[in-house]
């Protein structure tokens, strides 16, 4: 049986006398599109701050790719393989598309303060890759004419790309999506997901949070649901829908 490419074991994340994960388990495998969907106030985004190292969990396991990351920090996070985007846009406002995809890549760059200040030619030679790769990333999600554009200057759904353009630019193994498709219209929803399924063909495995049920009923292998911290269901995408749980969980009755 193939190893799973993330597997997170009983964890839990309090606030105080908060409980916002209680022994949460789930495995994804290589090469699958898995959602997580929920709730307002379920815990999905706080689960995505733990697995990416911007929270501390209290208890549980967690490892990636065959290495432990329980309580890892982010830089290490990111160099093991797990790039994500956030539900509020954090893009550097100010710098052009292609600027801010080059911070991305930065992270698997080696230059360092030294190649930074003196300027020799591998040092030189690196930045001329950065500076292609960039721009071949902001091609493959399609926006590569906005290049030198700012970023705050872009359309909504062309902030929502260019994150993910600089998010691919670490090298991902997983691509952690916060709400990608929030805001969207249907025509941005639709090539949204067309992206999502390119960057799948290509190789990277995707951790999907969303609220638009009918993009995640339509994209992911499988789901899993979290309510008040807990999993509550996870399966294939039809399989979870109908489950009284979910149903339940989201409009506070369960069927007859």
């Amino acid at each position: 049986m193939t190893e799973p490419l993330l597997e997170i074991q009983g964890i839990h994340k309090r606030f105080g006398g908060l409980h916002a994960l209680n022994d949460v388990s789930l495995s994804i495998k290589r090469g699958e599109i898995y959602g997580l969907i929920g709730p307002n106030g379920a815990g999905k985004t706080t689960l995505f701050n733990v697995l990416t190292g911007l929270y501390q969990p209290d208890e549980g396991k967690f490892t990636f790719n065959g290495k432990d990351l329980f309580r890892q920090k982010p830089h290490v996070v990111v160099g093991s393989g797990i790039a994500r985007t956030f539900q509020n846009i954090r893009l550097f406002a100010n710098m052009t598309a292609k600027e801010n995809v080059m911070v991305g890549r930065h992270v698997r760059s080696g230059a360092g303060v030294f190649g930074a200040v003196f300027r020799p030619p591998a040092a030189k030679r690196e930045e001329a890759a950065i500076h292609a790769r960039a721009q071949e990333l902001l091609d493959y999600v399609g926006i590569a004419a906005r290049h030198n554009e700012l970023a705050r200057n872009l359309s909504y759904g062309d902030q929502r790309r260019l994150e993910i353009a600089r998010a691919l630019a670490t090298d991902p193994t997983l691509l952690a999506l916060d709400e990608p498709a929030a805001g969207m219209n249907p025509k941005e929803t639709d090539d949204l997901k067309k992206l999502m399924e390119k960057i799948r063909k290509d190789g990277v495995t995707i951790l999907l949070i969303e609220h638009d049920v009918k993009l995640m009923m339509g994209l992911c292998d499988r789901i899993a649901v979290l309510d008040y911290g807990k999993k509550i269901a996870e399966g294939v995408p039809e399989v979870v829908k109908n489950d009284p749980r979910v149903i339940e969980a989201y409009l506070g009755v369960a069927p007859e």
